[in-house]
């Protein structure tokens, strides 16, 4: 029974990949980046949401409708390794990599699915 408990605490205690993700429109070459902690996670929220409709991101959930899931690619772009970033730092470390992937992929307007974000 300790050992088992020991497996669950070292599961809990493993942090899951997080980093930088994208979709893709293989069809209009139209893409969106986003990021998360739990990049697996996000994505399957992603395309959970978008096989039932649900996805806050209009003109992706519609291009989904009318192109079809095989029209997508979801691919990581770059993960972050949690051993050379303090666990207090994480979420800006997310950040700031997204930043630098939205800086040079350039998402917006008709070359993506993201919306400009206010500069700071």
């Amino acid at each position: 029974m300790d050992r088992k408990k020991e497996l669950i605490r070292a599961y809990k205690e493993t942090p899951t990949p997080m980093g930088v993700y994208q979709i893709k429109n293989l069809k209009n070459g139209r893409i969106f980046i986003g990021s998360h902690t739990n990049v697996p996670g996000k994505i399957n929220s992603h395309r959970f949401q978008l096989t039932v409709g649900s996805h806050r991101n209009k003109a992706l959930q519609q291009d989904w409708n009318d192109c079809g899931a095989d029209a997508f690619s979801f691919e990581v772009l770059e993960l972050i390794n949690p051993d050379k970033v303090p666990r207090d730092n994480w979420l800006n470390a997310v950040a700031a990599l997204e930043e630098k992937w939205l800086d040079q992929v350039r998402p917006y307007d008709e070359n993506g699915y993201n919306a400009h974000k206010e500069k700071k």
